[in-house]
């Protein structure tokens, strides 16, 4: 289990998903909770993985309200 209040900032492929490094996979396979740009793109990835973590939407768009839950969730 990741260290509570730790922030993993993970690369992921723009293509193949054999090129994700086994590093990436191994934090996306432990972590509770993945904020992502690409929810669609990132859930595949995810189910590649055999990984089931939480799932939020965060992109340029995203509200200061989503800041603050996500905030939250790391804080906690």
């Amino acid at each position: 289990m990741p260290t509570p209040g730790t922030l993993y900032v993970v690369a992921t492929p723009l293509g193949n998903l054999g090129d994700l490094s086994l590093r990436a996979a191994e934090v996306l396979a432990k972590v509770p909770v993945v904020a992502a740009e690409d929810t669609r793109r990132t859930r595949g990835l995810l189910s590649h993985l055999g990984a089931h973590p939480s799932l939020l939407s965060y992109h340029a768009h995203s509200g200061e309200h989503r800041l603050d839950g996500l905030l939250d969730i790391l804080l906690s």
